[in-house]
């Protein structure tokens, strides 16, 4: 019984940035901003390319899928972070955190195989503009996001389940603001080697192959774009590549400083190593999702104007 209870935890508690106490307001008010900001922008992207005829093509379905896998990345983690940050309430129960766990490792799996399908789609439409409708089909493309989100998902289960059911022998206080995977295997107190093998493996599969894919896409545009004749194409090329390729830097940028190499083994006093961490988190958790609606309207006149088209549809009801 003994044994039990020294390896069973019923609740973790979220450290956050309690060593910040004065800044935690701050912090409040920017995270609220930022995640309204998701909301509607994401939301709007969502609307869009669901009820305008002309963003029913590969790419804005990707889109809209990205927007709203940002959606529920960001409200599995942040209404509790904004809790935690307003009450001072920093418990999370078990399920909770494996909860919390499973949806951000499932959202950060799926963007990468999406952002791959994203750099495949606009390689067909750039080099292989003619057989472009039959190689991305309806029928191609929306197997191709079911796949993102079925492997995502997959890769989580075994994740978190690899995870959660480490002992942790009483010590339950997680530095960092959410149910991050590598913050929680800190706490265990048994051997880690199998979940640092899978995660490896999750390395190999979700990050490296779809960038990869992004690449070689993007080599072969590059090839083919500066063989144009036209400055207008090769204009027009640019721009319908720009968005893409900003979100893939931010995005890879981030998640590659967390999670290509496993941290488990960092000396725990090394404060200002593990607040520069929770701030890439951060930045990845919040601010990524937030920039990518503003990037893709800002560089796509289609979204512009099917914004602009459903808003006045709204106005005129």
């Amino acid at each position: 019984m003994d044994k039990i209870n020294q390896t069973f935890t019923s609740e973790f508690l979220l450290l956050g940035f309690s060593g910040y106490p004065k800044l935690e307001i701050m912090y409040f008010v920017l995270i609220l901003v930022m995640y309204l900001v998701i909301l509607t922008g994401n939301g709007v992207l969502i609307i869009a390319s669901i009820f305008d005829s002309r963003l029913h093509t590969p790419m804005y379905f990707f889109l809209g899928n990205l927007s709203f896998l940002d959606i529920c990345y960001t409200s599995s983690s942040v209404p509790s972070t904004l809790v935690s940050l307003i009450s001072k309430k920093r418990n999370i129960s078990f399920s909770g955190c494996a909860v919390q766990m499973f949806f951000g490792f499932a959202m950060g799996s799926t963007e990468c195989f999406l952002l791959g399908m994203m750099a495949f789609d606009r390689y067909v439409a750039i080099c292989n503009p003619l057989r472009y409708p039959i190689i991305m089909s309806k029928v191609v493309y929306v197997r191709m996001g079911s796949v993102s989100w079925l492997s995502g998902g997959i890769n989580s289960i075994v994740q978190t389940s690899l995870a959660m059911q480490l002992p942790f022998c009483g010590n339950n206080v997680i530095n960092h603001f959410t149910c991050e995977i590598l913050a929680v295997l800190k706490l265990a107190c048994a051997d880690i080697s199998l979940n640092i093998i899978t995660m490896v493996i999750s390395n190999m599969a979700f990050l490296v192959l779809p960038l990869i894919v992004i690449f070689f896409s993007y080599m072969f545009i590059l090839y083919t774009i500066l063989r144009m004749n036209s400055a207008t194409g090769r204009r027009k090329a640019f721009s319908t590549c720009s968005a893409h390729l900003t979100v893939v830097i931010i995005f890879y940028g981030t998640i590659f400083f967390m999670y290509a190499k496993p941290k488990s083994q960092e000396f725990p006093g090394d404060d200002k190593l593990q607040t520069s961490d929770k701030l890439i988190s951060l930045f990845y958790g919040v601010v990524t999702p937030m920039l990518n609606p503003i990037i893709y309207s800002l560089r796509n006149k289609d979204v512009k104007i099917a914004v602009k088209y459903l808003l006045n549809q709204k106005a005129i009801q």
